[in-house]
């Protein structure tokens, strides 16, 4: 199965050690050009873990092909979303919830980072959800305590 990931999704998975984890749940893993250059960012966390994990994995894309309701997304948003149709991709990786609705009008499947886990968790891919989610807890990055809770409930932790 091939996931294409945008931005946001990756650094939490980063963040939480959880890129592994990513590769355990989907054969391939690829990122339009746009989003490698946003993650690589040295004022970006885990800017050189991306760059590593990211290498023979970017992919051009030709925005112009796919007609996207784009209204107020990132470049690297509307790349990914272009990349999965390219590519016949089975999911996007994408945390954020107006470009994730987006993508959803525009017959896109989507999994957020928590999403990921949960799925590794329910394939036996990893026995507990929660080391994860605390150490996005201890990041910058945010979820809402009532998303994490719930996540939490579903991986019955």
């Amino acid at each position: 199965m091939l996931v294409v990931a945008d931005s946001s999704a990756l650094i939490a998975l980063a963040t939480c050690d959880g890129l592994d984890i990513l590769l355990r749940v989907y054969d391939d893993v690829k990122v339009p050009l746009a989003v490698y250059k946003e993650v690589v960012d040295p004022d970006k966390p885990q800017a050189g873990v991306l760059r590593e994990f990211l290498s023979g994995r970017v992919e051009e894309v030709d925005v112009t092909r796919w007609v996207v309701a784009a209204g107020g997304l990132g470049r690297g948003e509307i790349e990914a979303m272009a990349l999965y149709k390219q590519l016949s991709a089975d999911a996007l990786l994408i945390d954020d919830r107006r470009a994730r609705m987006i993508a959803e009008h525009n017959q896109i499947n989507c999994i957020g980072a928590l999403g990921v886990l949960l799925m590794a968790k329910q394939r036996g891919e990893i026995d507990q959800v929660a080391p994860y989610i605390e150490r996005l807890r201890a990041s910058s990055i945010r979820y809402g305590d009532e998303l994490l809770g719930k996540v939490l409930k579903l991986a019955r932790e």
